[in-house]
């Protein structure tokens, strides 16, 4: 082996390097990337859950607890209500993930059970079964703060706290996290097929079959975003199919609001990929922006780390990713039985982000070879 020719092929590849502004660029954002979103952004110590209170006991000791509850900062009581109803409704739209109830003789069952008497628990929790960080959260708020505030004498404490989990109350995994996959593989593949679709035509020479065509821009990029609009739509299919015959995950929604959901982040994925496929020069790079992407809207959607854990300029940031409001869609729809016009907030956002992406993307798409 000769090490000058050795040398002179290791000075070649970085010069290289140095002329490839992208792949320079990936290798110092991944890993920076990759230690603030762990190191910064995923906090697995959720704080801040946004709740709502029913106190029917309306008394002095009910208000006084439901202060200290507010000072644990787990919780925040952002609702008051009125009726059973109005908890039903607003877990329902996914406005809150848990709720307080404190019964009208709230002071009376708490004196029994701290007694040792045989009576129902003064306390309840209800809360949004659908995400198991919730869950945990709560239950650990109930086993040792509120039991402390209940009956701070008590060694050990009395079961003064009732946790009710709607939508899951065996608490299985599956529920959680197949409707999530739906977003995750959608992403996976919807992103990375159209990123590589223009820059494809680029390499391969068919760009200049094109231009000889009346095909305008817009013609071109939504000509290559429909083909796998159906392509997603068979995905969302297998994934039910497999997730309901193995893991019995329920579909309590309309199937019809489940596929317009998914029909448009499908849209929203694929708008993302276009313009991925814009910056790009070689499919390669294609791939490579396809990943950058992947990461951030994987751990910031709330499907692997609770949203709610996150710092605010996290969250800001994972309001920018079409996943970050599927996720809280197709939850919604499947286990919650959530409807369209119940989620309109975050079909109005994937309305917005399909709109600004893929109007940039057109005004980028030049059907020239240079």
């Amino acid at each position: 082996m000769n090490l000058r020719r050795l040398w002179a092929i290791v000075i070649k590849e970085l010069r290289q390097l140095r002329r490839d502004k992208l792949t320079f660029a990936m290798i110092v954002g991944i890993p920076t990337m990759q230690l603030l979103l762990f190191g910064y952004a995923i906090n697995m110590d959720i704080r801040h859950l946004p709740a709502a209170v029913l106190d029917q006991a309306r008394t002095a000791q009910s208000r006084e607890l439901v202060a200290e509850i507010a000072q644990t900062q787990v919780l925040d009581f952002d609702y008051r209500l009125r009726t059973p109803q109005d908890l039903d409704t607003l877990l329902r739209q996914g406005a809150i993930s848990a709720a307080l109830v404190i019964p009208p003789d709230f002071e009376r069952r708490l004196i029994l059970s701290n007694a040792g008497a045989q009576d129902r628990p003064p306390l309840q929790i209800v809360v949004d079964g659908s995400d198991q960080t919730v869950q945990q959260a709560v239950r650990q708020l109930a086993a040792l703060p509120l039991q402390a505030l209940l009956n701070p004498a008590a060694a050990p404490p009395p079961d003064n706290v009732e946790i009710v989990n709607f939508y899951n109350p065996g608490r299985r995994a599956p529920i959680n996290t197949v409707p999530g996959l739906i977003g995750v593989i959608l992403t996976m593949t919807m992103v990375l097929f159209t990123a590589m679709a223009l820059v494809r035509e680029r390499e391969r020479g068919n760009l200049e079959f094109l231009i000889a065509t009346p095909v305008s821009p817009a013609e071109l990029t939504v000509g290559k975003v429909l083909p796998f609009v159906g392509i997603g739509l068979l995905q969302v299919t297998l994934v039910l199919l497999l997730g309901v015959a193995i893991f019995h995950v329920p579909i309590r929604g309309s199937l019809v609001a489940v596929y317009a959901a998914s029909l448009v982040f499908i849209v929203a994925s694929l708008a993302l990929g276009v313009f991925l496929s814009t910056l790009a020069k070689s499919q390669f790079q294609a791939m490579q922006l396809a990943f950058f992407t992947f990461l951030p809207q994987i751990l910031l959607s709330g499907f692997m780390f609770p949203y709610a854990g996150m710092p605010w300029p996290a969250q800001w940031l994972a309001e920018i990713f079409p996943m970050t409001h599927f996720m809280r869609l197709i939850r919604g729809i499947l286990l919650r039985a959530a409807t369209l016009a119940d989620l309109w907030p975050e079909l109005a956002a994937l309305g917005v982000f399909i709109v600004l992406v893929l109007g940039i993307a057109i005004a980028r798409t030049r059907k020239r070879l240079d």
